[in-house]
């Protein structure tokens, strides 16, 4: 499935033991939804596709301001006021002409969420709100796709998998973002990007571990990070992991589940 072009390009992963050319060739399969070109989805995006991903896909309907550049390496300062999945899809196909992109130039809502989160087997969710990551959770639960879910702070981020549409060893459900975050924090509590800032250079790690999470779920080495939350603290240089269970009390995938499609997220 690989050209002598995708071997010489790819083959410092060939050469990894826990790769090699099958999983490669996976990775070539693979179709990726990326939800948002922004801080957590630019360098996710350039790593992904660097990876040769087989298909891309972003969901942003935002165009590129001057003070996303400060985060937002998938854009350049030519690149202001043009819409962001225009510009992410010049650079990766700079990057690596063998990725398909598709850029979908619309927020991710209620109506759009299962058609396009359907038609890809993998859901990175780079969101800024706590609206979207809920949205997204619960249709890829319908959706039955796994979701690669991380927030930033100002100094800290945090990163998770769910596979809340399947069963774990002891055939349990696992967890749902909602057994780790029950109700999103009352507004105004959090402040935005913009009120509280945000380091650029922590956006990048953050969106380079989607990006190997995404890698490492695909190919399937290694432990993933399903029912493990990963917290980083910049200040500190300190990374920790918080395990969390399934809440049997929790509304998705609970012992007595009251969401059943998405129509609590029309407004």
């Amino acid at each position: 499935m690989l050209s002598p072009d995708e071997l010489e390009r790819y083959a410092r992963h060939i050469v990894l033991r826990d790769v090699g050319g099958p999983g490669q060739a996976a990775l070539k399969r693979a179709s990726v939804l990326v939800i948002g070109a922004g801080g957590l989805g630019a360098p996710a995006l350039m790593y992904l596709a660097a990876a040769g991903i087989g298909t891309l896909g972003v969901v942003d309907d935002d165009v590129v301001s001057l003070s996303n550049l400060q985060r937002q390496v998938i854009h350049t300062t030519p690149d202001i006021g043009r819409h962001k999945v225009e510009s992410a899809a010049e650079r990766i196909s700079a990057l690596n002409p063998h990725v398909r992109f598709v850029g979908h130039a619309t927020w991710l809502n209620a109506h759009n969420a299962l058609s396009l989160i359907g038609d890809y087997d993998l859901v990175l969710d780079g969101s800024d709100n706590f609206s979207t990551r809920y949205l997204a959770s619960d249709a890829c639960f319908f959706a039955k796709r796994p979701l690669i879910t991380a927030a930033l702070g100002t100094f800290d981020g945090s990163l998770t998998t769910i596979r809340a549409h399947e069963t774990n060893e002891q055939g349990e459900f696992n967890p749902t973002y909602r057994c780790l975050f029950p109700e999103a924090p009352p507004a105004g509590t959090v402040p935005a990007c913009a009120e509280a800032g945000v380091m650029g250079a922590l956006a990048g790690v953050m969106g380079s571990m989607m990006a190997l999470e995404a890698i490492r779920e695909i190919v399937g080495f290694g432990d993933g990070l399903v029912g493990r939350l990963l917290m980083i603290d910049a200040r500190a240089m300190r990374f920790e992991t918080l395990r969390y269970a399934r809440d049997p009390a929790n509304p998705l995938n609970g012992d007595g589940p009251v969401i059943t499609d998405l129509s609590a997220h029309r407004t």
